[in-house]
C-alpha cells in the first residue's frame, strides 16, 4: 500500500509562484509514474505534469513554460513548482503515484490564484 500526502497550496495573488510538493510513503519502490492533476470547481480533473522514475516529464499544454514538475527518488518526494500563475490555475491540486498495478491518489491542496 502507497500514501501519497500534498502540501503546499495557498492563497496567490495572479503573476505569483508556489510550490506544491507530494511525498509517498508505504509500498513505494514499485512507483513508476507521479504526476499532479487538478480539479476545478464544475470541471473535470485533468492531467497538469508528470515525471517518470528516470526523470521523463510530460505537461499540459496550459502550463507548460510556466510549471517546472521534479522528484527526489531518494525522498519519494515530486514537486511542482507553479510560476506567473493565473486566476484559472485555481483548483484542488491532486497527487498521483502509480505503479504498474494501482493508482494511488493523494487528498488534494487547494490553489487559489487571485486576481
Amino acid at each position: 500500500q502507497v500514501q501519497v500526502v500534498e502540501s503546499g497550496g495557498g492563497l496567490v495573488q495572479a503573476g505569483g509562484s508556489l510550490r506544491l510538493s507530494c511525498a509517498a510513503s508505504g509500498s513505494t519502490f514499485n512507483i513508476v509514474v507521479m504526476g499532479w492533476y487538478r480539479q476545478a470547481p464544475g470541471k473535470q480533473r485533468e492531467l497538469v505534469a508528470i515525471i517518470t522514475k528516470t526523470g521523463i516529464t510530460n505537461y499540459a499544454d496550459f502550463v507548460k513554460g510556466r510549471f517546472t514538475i521534479s522528484r527526489d527518488n531518494a525522498k519519494n518526494t515530486v514537486y511542482l513548482q507553479m510560476n506567473s500563475l493565473k486566476s484559472e490555475d485555481t483548483a484542488v491540486y491532486y497527487c498521483r503515484a502509480q505503479s504498474l498495478l494501482a493508482n494511488y491518489w493523494g487528498q488534494g491542496t487547494q490553489v487559489t490564484v487571485s486576481s
